[in-house]
């Protein structure tokens, strides 16, 4: 049997509540992000880094309507 490894529950509440930090959308959770907006990245080509690879995951959370699973996670 194949073994699927995924991002850490920890992971996913920094996911849930870190703020994009420049561009058209600044200071907005990352959750909050258009559609769009992230599909232009995935044809662009995301940033380096971490920040890249949380807007990669976000890509694919909300490519697959997973947004139910994030949003119990950010912290008011």
């Amino acid at each position: 049997m194949e073994q699927v490894f995924g991002p850490s529950r920890q992971e996913l509440i920094e996911l849930a509540n870190t703020r994009m930090p420049f561009g058209k959308y600044k200071g907005r959770l990352l959750i909050e992000l258009p559609e769009p907006y992230l599909v232009w990245y995935r044809q662009q080509g995301f940033p380096a880094g971490k920040l890249g690879a949380q807007l990669q995951l976000m890509y694919e959370v909300k490519l697959n309507g997973l947004e139910k699973l994030i949003w119990p996670m950010v912290q008011k």
